[in-house]
């Protein structure tokens, strides 16, 4: 096969077209059939809104698959490997499931069990990892119940990582979208950097996974007019975990010809081999953060690892005091930073100014995190050319009035309570702060 990087691009145009003229039909649809769930306490959203993205998603991933099968370089992985059905298998399964889910909220036990199902069938048309590369020893075999074990387990828990970061607008499918982009990189050159084309499936699957993002990400952007609900969420996830394992158990790191010697003796000079390795769990490494947080948070207080609370990692952020807009952006750049970055060592592992360009990118991405708690001060000279917030002589008059309420009736002015960032009463998901700011939550809640 030739280098097909116009092929791929126009499968990726093709997904990206076909999940973004979906998305508002589905929008329609779902109204219309009810699937819109009243406002529950974890969410930052004011107004009732859609789900069922996930519909659209799945038929860009049909498009996508339909349109590689047709082009003369992309019709080779179908031919030669089994795993684009193994994957179409997968993922019909578990988001038929999440459409039953979007609309009649099933226990989390059922889903868990389908997803479970969803791996194993996938499992038993030869999606599954073979080899580990371990350091400082080598590559691995493994027999076919721990490949099995491994693979089913590895995809539980990234479509789990992914739903558990599906909070705010954008967030969930900017973060794939990323990842997916950084894992497209890396199986590329695996495929045409060392002529191994056992890489083809995972590179077309992150090509296609990349063109489903894409297309849904306008209409999922705050404010958002449609959610991918668990329909999208489990299916990005299965399609993420699916590329992961296509490059980490099906491609022999033999095969590269990194071995200066013995395999003991060439561990520094293979570093590359041990990159399909970490980079799965690199590029799922914010959601995956979240997931551990989350059972260890509702374990230590005595919950269901499966219930629902405000205390992900973005809820933390709106914490802060960042915008909406804010905190999915600064998701957006650990992310890239952890993928990418791995991206990049792998390529140039000797390399110590990429170790010092992560370094660099790590410490501007705390400053972002901290913005909230430093008030900027304009100068005198500048005051008329800041928001009023922002002004000494307004921030005196506002301390001065909250200090005058607190001695006269001992409660704080409404004017001068604080409002979360991003905080709006018009269309679509908003950022909320605590929930006792809001007393009509309750209201909010009940069934009509």
């Amino acid at each position: 096969m030739g280098q097909p990087v116009r092929e791929y691009l126009l499968t990726l145009c093709v997904t990206v077209a076909v999940t973004y003229l979906l998305t508002g039909p589905v929008r329609k649809f779902a109204i219309a059939a009810g699937a819109m769930p009243e406002i529950r306490a974890r969410d930052v959203h004011r107004e009732p809104t859609p789900r069922l993205g996930g519909i659209a998603m799945f038929g860009g991933l049909c498009a996508g698959l339909l349109v590689a099968d047709h082009l003369h370089n992309l019709n080779g992985v179908f031919e030669l490997s089994n795993e684009p059905r193994a994957l179409l298998s997968g993922a019909a399964l578990i988001w038929l499931v999440g459409v039953l889910d979007d609309k009649f909220e099933l226990d989390a036990l059922i889903k868990l069990g389908a997803q479970m199902i969803s791996a194993g069938v996938m499992v038993m048309q030869g999606l599954t990892i073979l080899w580990i590369p371990v350091p400082w020893i080598g590559t691995v075999p493994l027999t076919q119940w721990q490949g099995n074990l491994l693979t089913v387990a590895l995809v539980v828990i990234t479509i789990n990582a992914v739903n558990f970061v599906d909070g705010l607008d954008g967030l969930a499918a900017g973060m794939v979208c990323i990842a997916a982009a950084a894992l497209f990189l890396y199986a590329y050159r695996i495929w045409f950097g060392y002529g191994i084309e056992a890489a083809a499936p995972a590179t077309l699957f992150a090509a296609i996974l990349m063109g489903m993002c894409l297309g849904f990400l306008p209409h999922n952007m705050h404010p958002a007019r449609i959610f991918m609900g668990d329909s999208g969420s489990m299916l990005i996830g299965l399609v993420l975990a699916a590329s992961a394992i296509s490059i980490t158990g099906q491609v022999d790191p033999d095969a590269m010809a990194l071995f200066a010697g013995g395999e003991r003796n060439a561990t520094h000079a293979m570093l590359p081999v041990f990159i399909p390795l970490l980079l799965p769990l690199t590029i799922i490494a914010i959601p995956m953060a979240d997931l551990i947080l989350a059972i260890v948070r509702r374990t230590w207080n005595g919950q269901s690892p499966f219930a629902a609370d405000r205390g992900h990692l973005h809820h933390r952020l709106l914490e802060l005091g960042h915008s909406h807009s804010r905190a999915v952006l600064i998701m957006y750049f650990w992310s890239g930073l952890i993928a990418f970055g791995a991206v990049a060592y792998s390529v140039h592992s000797a390399s110590m100014w990429i170790v010092l360009a992560i370094a660099a990118l790590s410490a501007l991405g705390l400053i972002l995190l901290l913005l909230p708690r430093f008030t900027p001060r304009a100068p005198h000279w500048a005051e008329g050319l800041v928001p009023p917030r922002y002004r000494h002589a307004e921030r005196a008059a506002a301390a001065a009035a909250e200090a005058a309420a607190l001695e006269t009736t001992g409660r704080e002015p409404e004017f001068a309570r604080p409002i979360a960032a991003g905080v709006s009463g018009v269309n679509g998901a908003t950022a909320v702060g605590p929930r006792s700011r809001f007393p009509d939550r309750r209201k909010a809640e009940s069934t009509r």
